[in-house]
């Protein structure tokens, strides 16, 4: 039987979560088809700057495998984006130049180093209501035991206990298995940007 476990972000889990978020870049399923040429592409926008800002705030699934997943939370949405922009961003931009060409034409990197240049900084409205914003992601492996619930509710635990209002958080809009999961956890959908796969929804639970 797999012994699996959860525990709180450690110094070199780094390169294990961005595995993880390669693994589950095609909206949940096995992105590594289409990162193979930069692996860690994802992994520097939805996972880095939560361990660099906000490591409280940061779960790790474990198994004798090795790190299968992570949940990952900010506690003030809009000043989390402002510490992404002013200390994280820059370097990106430097480090990965923005795409030429025909941008239909673009691979999924590219897509993605797009959007180190052009970032889309969304937070919910009435802001005050949902301040806090988190995401998950777990492989395959790890899926249908009760643990992406039992970190989410670890991570809306602590941010209550800090003092959060409410939570959001963002899902592509073709990902029903995601919707089902967190609408069965009391989220509620708040918004939609889009029906297709550059689409997505926007899910809110408040406190109290």
């Amino acid at each position: 039987m797999t012994t699996t476990h959860i525990r709180s972000y450690q110094p070199g889990d780094q390169a294990a979560a961005y595995h993880v978020c390669m693994k589950t870049g095609d909206h949940g399923a096995d992105g590594e088809p289409f990162y193979q040429e930069d692996p860690d592409a994802l992994g520097r926008i939805y996972v880095g700057p939560y361990f660099a800002f906000e490591p409280d705030f940061a779960l790790i699934l474990e198994d004798e495998k090795g790190v299968c997943g992570y949940a990952l939370a900010a506690f003030d949405t809009r000043q989390f984006f402002d510490r992404y922009e002013k200390e994280w961003r820059p370097r990106l931009c430097q480090d990965f130049p923005m795409p030429g060409g025909d941008s239909n034409s673009w691979s999924r990197v590219e897509q993605v180093y797009y959007h180190y240049h052009h970032p889309s900084y969304f937070s919910p409205e009435p802001y005050q209501d949902y301040p806090s914003h988190l995401h998950i992601d777990l492989l395959a492996r790890t899926r249908g035991q009760g643990l992406g619930r039992r970190m989410i509710e670890t991570l809306l635990e602590r941010l209550q206990l800090r003092g959060s209002p409410g939570v959001h958080l963002e899902l592509s809009a073709v990902n029903e298995r995601a919707y089902g999961f967190y609408a069965a956890l009391g989220f509620q959908e708040l918004s939609r940007r889009g029906v297709d796969e550059k689409g997505s929804i926007c899910m809110g639970i408040k406190f109290g």
